[in-house]
């Protein structure tokens, strides 16, 4: 199984493992709901090494991105990310994606760890000759940095400042930096991809500065109270932008695989469509569960007891759309009325 090249430091952080997506990975330190509440409260650390990454450049990497990607990356200019996806022929979700593009036809693109092969393959497929895609996940480390304090440590630490969705190349240590103002909590923050050799110097630093190690137990219920999809649960090659309410991220005024079968979901209607809720106390509604509101029925494709809120939220899917009437969930045998709520669940501050 596949480790990051920071384990060893995590090991010796007194970090707790769990496989996911196929690699050995941080799942807690001092526990999830003391880590959620650091980032909340502070600044936290994740490593996040097991996500894709890969480099497009060479002249025709812009077109080649706008047309495999659903949102247009011809609308950012060099310095700043964006948010997208790649999509099958029917619109269903191959990946959600982050774009970051450093120069006019210098790119990083950022898939899920399980898709990175797929990603990576997708695009070499499609590429003219002239455009490189390169793997880079072999050679790098991924580290995230999050909360109201993590710019503000990362400019102290390693002297970047980078704003939200901003880009920017930096050194560490005489080390090449691409530090991206980005991440999947919801709070200020910054995504760091660095060498393997100055990782663990530099993931060190920022603990040694106050960030508390944070590990993808955390991530999870941070992105949640975010309502921010989970590929694999919440996005899939079933589902498209259109059902899951991410309509924002398809630029329409370009060509891209996908986007007939959305014109079509457009204009007729979508199958299903994803409800956000809530829940009293710690009835914890979890991944797989029935979901129902009339006549439409469906399943939580992600749920969790919220450490900021204190009590349950989720989100699932309801077939056919449903977006009035009351919501019921079964937890461990018993239906449960619990409360519609458009996610985000938390505003942070």
């Amino acid at each position: 199984m596949p480790t990051s090249p920071l384990h060893h430091l995590h090991a010796s952080l007194g970090a707790r493992f769990t496989d996911f997506g196929g690699w050995e990975m941080p799942v807690q330190y001092q526990g999830v709901i003391a880590e959620h509440l650091a980032v909340r409260r502070g600044v936290g650390i994740f490593d996040v090494s097991h996500l894709g990454r890969l480099t497009v450049t060479g002249d025709g990497a812009t077109d080649l991105l706008r047309g495999e990607l659903c949102n247009d990356v011809s609308l950012i200019g060099p310095g700043r990310a964006q948010y997208t996806m790649a999509l099958t022929p029917e619109g269903g979700v191959v990946d959600d994606i982050i774009v970051l593009r450093l120069d006019e036809e210098d790119y990083w693109v950022l898939p899920n760890g399980a898709n990175h092969a797929i990603v990576l393959d997708r695009l070499a497929a499609a590429a003219p000759d002239v455009v490189e895609i390169s793997g880079r996940r072999d050679d790098t480390a991924f580290i995230a940095v999050q909360g109201p304090a993590a710019r503000e440590l990362v400019e102290t630490v390693a002297g970047c400042s980078v704003g939200r969705f901003r880009v920017t190349v930096d050194e560490y240590d005489g080390n090449p930096l691409v530090v991206s103002g980005t991440g999947y909590t919801g709070e200020p923050g910054v995504e760091i991809v660095v060498p393997h050799e100055t990782a663990s110097d530099l993931f060190q630093a920022l603990v040694d500065g106050g960030a508390a190690p944070c590990g993808l137990g955390a991530r999870d219920t941070l992105r949640l109270e975010m309502g921010y999809p989970l590929w694999g649960q919440d996005l899939d090659t079933r589902t498209t932008p259109l059902e899951a309410g991410l309509e924002w991220v398809v630029e329409w005024d370009h060509d891209f695989v996908g986007k007939p079968a959305l014109v079509i979901q457009l204009e007729s209607g979508v199958a299903k469509s994803l409800v956000g809720f809530t829940t009293e106390g710690r009835a914890i509604p979890r991944h797989g569960y029935r979901l129902r509101s009339g006549d439409s029925v469906g399943e939580v494709t992600s749920g969790n007891f919220s450490p900021s809120l204190e009590h349950g939220i989720g989100m699932g899917y309801l077939a056919p759309p449903s977006d009035r009437g009351p919501l019921e969930v079964e937890i461990r045998g018993t239906w449960v009325e619990v409360e519609r709520t458009d996610p985000p669940f938390l505003r942070p501050t």
